[in-house]
């Protein structure tokens, strides 16, 4: 029996922690359990005080003990307990348990749930604001496969108790979501702000899974989460599942590429093939303990006026073709990027970038925000030992190539530009490929849309193709020229 709200008293925009969880507590057919660990059981806390919770709530758990823990949910090979695997490991023996425990002929029209969080949050010394994971794996059909939510959150807050409360709300949000709007992931993912605000955390990924989601491309959900304004920057694999930003730089030499990717052509891995190879030449640069970066900005994305989604999909399903991982972000200055890497490691950062990325730095007018101008913006871009790779640029008129050597930014700049080229920060990558440096994406682009031929050559191997089969960035086989 699927959930809708016909039937149910209209409830206007944003409704009441309290009112949410009511209406969940006075739905007969929505079962279900809480595991909470490390920030006490204020999500099930929420559902006791609203009333009638015995009609919702199965059981109520914390197992704080990390003994008892393991007891239950077995060991986790990192030793870790904050972690993605041991939620859905938390998940799953719930549903498991439900399932054992209460019998489908007694609760035919059942719709059974289980919702668990794991939790740090501030310590004592106030240095870590705290994290965590939460989710539900809940029916929306007796009869139906189970689907899951999951996401992660980091706190903003600085005191525990409002961090616990903060997380109690939350938790009712995507409760209330994952049963009363299902059917539009969008409004569900704005609807885990209700009653929150961005002052008091961050949700950082998401992932959708289920029968209920196939549609779904946790992609696009990514997306939302930084329209609106949920984080600063998300990620996600070759295989379009979302990732954990810091999980996956932890600790990491970062190498990033930043383009409109619109599509992404031999230029584009020309410059990361020929930049990385720089980069694993660095000293204490290792490619195993190394992470390479495509970052589309937000503002790149919506230059246009508005986001296309479809067209940002796109991109993303051929970058993902060529194995690649992808961020997308809120930083439109280059020391905002490298100020968020920081935040998850100290080893070694490169940046590689064509010739006008590496003006744009060197212009003031994008520091005018910062009481110390460029010299702040550069003190936090360059402060520890980052190394900027510059792809070539072939000027048209003279057919001469553009690198650190000749070129030319504003006459205030000059000694500034002097000092980090001379100090090494400037590197030219001189390795590359000259066949490639006539491509530009823009003209490719208009290309593949008027339907000329010519443009597959331009582009990496394999990547026309799937243009043409999936019908990428307009293209259309019939509007192709004879």
């Amino acid at each position: 029996m699927a959930i809708s709200l016909k039937g149910d008293q209209e409830i206007t925009s944003a409704p009441s922690t309290k009112s949410k969880a009511l209406r969940i507590n006075l739905n007969s057919d929505i079962y279900g359990t809480f595991a909470e660990i490390g920030a006490g059981q204020e999500t099930a806390r929420n559902f006791f005080r609203s009333g009638a919770a015995s009609g919702t709530i199965a059981k109520a758990m914390s197992a704080y003990d990390k003994d008892f823990s393991d007891a239950i949910y077995g060991i986790e090979e990192d030793k870790r307990y904050v972690t993605q695997p041991r939620l859905k490991k938390m998940l799953r023996h719930e549903i498991d348990l439900m399932e054992d425990r209460l019998s489908r002929s007694k609760h035919p029209d059942k719709l059974f749930f289980s919702y668990a969080n794991t939790v740090t949050t501030i310590d004592f010394a106030k240095q870590f604001k705290g994290h965590g994971w939460i989710g539900i794996r809940f029916q929306l059909d007796p009869l139906e496969e189970y689907n899951e939510i999951i996401l992660h959150l980091r706190f903003k807050e600085t005191d525990a108790r409002l961090q616990q409360e903060t997380l109690g709300i939350l938790g009712v949000n995507l409760i209330y979501g994952a049963f009363y709007l299902n059917d539009n992931p969008k409004e569900l993912v704005k609807s885990f702000y209700d009653n929150l605000s961005n002052d008091q955390l961050e949700v950082d990924m998401i992932n959708f899974s289920g029968p209920r989601f196939m549609y779904v491309d946790n992609r696009l959900m990514s997306l939302q989460l930084l329209k609106n304004g949920m984080t600063n920057a998300v990620m996600f694999g070759p295989d379009g599942n979302n990732l954990l930003p810091a999980q996956v730089l932890y600790k990491k030499n970062i190498l990033a590429l930043r383009g409109s990717f619109r599509p992404v052509t031999k230029v584009n891995m020309d410059m990361y093939e020929k930049s990385k190879k720089l980069f694993l030449a660095e000293n204490k640069v290792k490619e195993s303990r190394t992470q390479v970066i495509f970052e589309i900005t937000l503002s790149n994305l919506s230059a246009e006026g508005k986001i296309n989604e479809r067209d940002f999909l796109d991109r993303a399903e051929l970058l993902c073709s060529l194995g690649q991982n992808v961020m997308i972000t809120n930083f439109q200055q280059y020391f905002k990027l490298v100020e968020y890497f920081s935040e998850f490691t100290k080893e070694r950062m490169a940046l590689a970038m064509g010739v006008n990325n590496l003006i744009q730095i060197f212009d003031e007018k994008y520091y005018r925000n910062l009481s110390g101008g460029i010299l702040e913006a550069f003190g936090k871009l360059f402060y520890r030992d980052l190394k900027v790779y510059m792809y070539p640029y072939k000027d048209q008129e003279t057919g001469t190539y553009v690198n650190t050597e000749n070129l030319k930014v504003h006459p205030r700049m000059k000694e500034l530009y002097k000092f980090f080229k001379n100090n090494g920060r400037l590197i030219n990558i001189d390795d590359f490929d000259p066949e490639t440096l006539d491509i530009f994406s823009r003209t490719i682009l208009k290309m593949i849309v008027n339907g000329d031929k010519g443009w597959e050559e331009m582009l990496p191997e394999g990547i026309p193709e799937i243009i043409k089969q999936k019908r990428l960035f307009g293209y259309s086989k019939t509007r192709v020229k004879k």
